[in-house]
């Protein structure tokens, strides 16, 4: 399969985020986003150039932006898990990988369990997310 027909169906698949991810928000540990069908900006620091969104399987693949502090360059697989009657909470995320080698070696991690948002992702808890704008 040509690169080109890659890249195209990964943004393609973009246009599928549903819109409750899309927006400003701030995690429960004080963080800042802006999430647009192009990138995903942490803190106006952290930047990463969303290649791909699962729709199915609820995840992200994206580039880390080379400017970041750490893992410029690499790759990042986010999951996402939505929740019910945690308001203000709506959802949550977990960067099942954020340092992989490639766009492949991030689609294979296996992917958060997200029916333990406490401890499912990586030991760690999801990131809960509430909207700001």
């Amino acid at each position: 399969m040509p690169a080109c027909h890659t890249v195209k169906t990964g943004r393609q698949s973009l246009q599928t985020i549903p819109s409750q991810l899309l927006g400003r928000f701030q995690d429960d540990y004080g963080s800042s986003y802006s999430i647009t069908h192009k990138q995903w900006v942490q803190n106006n620091t952290y930047k990463y150039h969303l290649i791909h969104y699962n729709k199915n399987e609820n995840y992200f693949i994206a580039r880390n932006d080379t400017a970041n502090p750490a893992d410029g360059g690499l790759y990042t697989r986010i999951d996402i898990a939505f929740f019910n009657n945690m308001e203000p909470w709506q959802w949550g995320y977990c960067l099942a990988a954020y340092k992989a080698g490639s766009e492949q070696e991030a689609l294979q991690t296996p992917p958060a369990d997200r029916q333990n948002p406490r401890k499912g992702c990586n030991g760690y808890p999801f990131s809960r997310m509430k909207r700001t704008q």
